[in-house]
């Protein structure tokens, strides 16, 4: 990734009658950047991708792609790859016809197309189904097809709304590295829509949180992560525990103003442990065990606290057998540890 801004998007709003999808956004995509567009249903999220696109005319905003203006121009003309939910593949045409198709339409003749698939085709290693109907495919080899029918015509930028959702656990797993590996082979920008918290934090360079039509945050997967700014940013990405500022004894929050007022502790699941490390650089929380869930390589319990509050903790497997937490009964007393440092203030919004 560079730091030229290859994307600009400036005061971009988009309003359905009441409704208002985009509330005056701004965004910035440098040059050959992987950026994803993350939020709950109803953010704006997919209006915006689509904005981009071509097929949702803003109301108002300027949006731009390497300097040249894209709100008045058709989606047909701003030669941007697109990737669908649905694949949005011809039933009635094999992989090899689907993946000429963008071709065929910008006048190339049969031969070169069909040279120009076949390459497409190998890059997503799909060169020996070329002639196999679409039907016949799995949700994988689709989600593959509409990879290099996006690529075919050599795009410089890559939009995609969703395109692993409809695949398995493990499918949509090994198709995220296949789509960032193709990504950083075809040297291309890429905005990519989902609402898998996770699959955002393993593929992007940086992501957009969205809500109510409007960005929330932006950052890169690990300052969103352990440095969100807002607890809906703290609870939308990962497991997050929020607390009163003064329910940890002894805390004193570095960006607390004079009253903390509208300020919280954020702590993720993961950061708490029943190991004592005793020190300033960290603090204990005491209470009782409310409920004990073994998950495989994990253990989440839920402890109410003696001075206010509760928290969930994820207890990796190897310690919960050292503290032997399977024989814990409900009601039994319980102390956590957490490094000071993991203590994060956000804003109760």
């Amino acid at each position: 990734m560079t730091s030229a801004a290859f994307i600009e998007i400036r005061n971009l709003s988009k309003a359905y009658g009441s409704f208002r999808a985009l509330n005056d956004v701004g965004l910035d995509v440098g040059r050959g950047e992987f950026l994803s567009i993350l939020g709950p249903s109803g953010s704006g999220k997919t209006t915006l991708l689509m904005a981009l696109a071509g097929f949702v005319r803003p109301d108002r905003g300027q949006i731009s792609v390497d300097g040249r203006d894209l709100v008045r121009l058709p989606a047909n003309k701003r030669g941007i790859g697109v990737v669908f939910q649905n694949y949005a593949l011809f039933p009635h045409m094999n992989v090899a016809a689907n993946v000429m198709f963008p071709l065929r339409v910008r006048g190339i003749g049969r031969a070169e197309a069909a040279e120009r698939a076949r390459k497409a085709l190998d890059i997503v290693d799909l060169a020996n189904m070329a002639e196999r109907d679409i039907a016949t495919l799995s949700g994988g080899q689709k989600q593959r097809v509409a990879l290099a029918r996006a690529v075919v015509f050599e795009p410089r930028l890559m939009l995609m709304d969703e395109p692993l959702s409809a695949l398995d656990k493990n499918l949509r797993e090994q198709m995220q590295y296949e789509i960032r590996k193709l990504h950083d082979r075809l040297g291309l920008t890429t905005v990519y829509v989902t609402h898998d918290q996770r699959e955002a934090l393993t593929m992007s360079d940086r992501i957009a949180v969205m809500r109510d039509g409007v960005i929330r945050q932006l950052g890169t997967p690990a300052s969103l992560y352990h440095r969100p700014t807002s607890r809906f940013v703290a609870e939308f990405l990962g497991e997050a525990n929020i607390l009163e500022l003064d329910a940890v004894e002894s805390f004193v929050a570095p960006e607390r103003d004079a009253t903390g007022a509208g300020r919280k502790l954020m702590i993720r699941a993961e950061r708490l442990s029943l190991s004592d490390a005793s020190g300033h650089d960290h603090v204990s929380l005491s209470g009782t065990l409310t409920r004990s869930v073994f998950q495989g390589d994990s253990w989440l319990i839920s402890v109410d606290l003696a001075n206010g509050g509760a928290v969930s903790a994820r207890i990796a497997a190897a310690e919960a057998a050292n503290f032997n937490l399977e024989a814990l009964a409900e009601g039994a007393p319980l102390k956590l540890h957490v490094r000071r440092d993991a203590l994060i203030p956000v804003i109760d919004a």
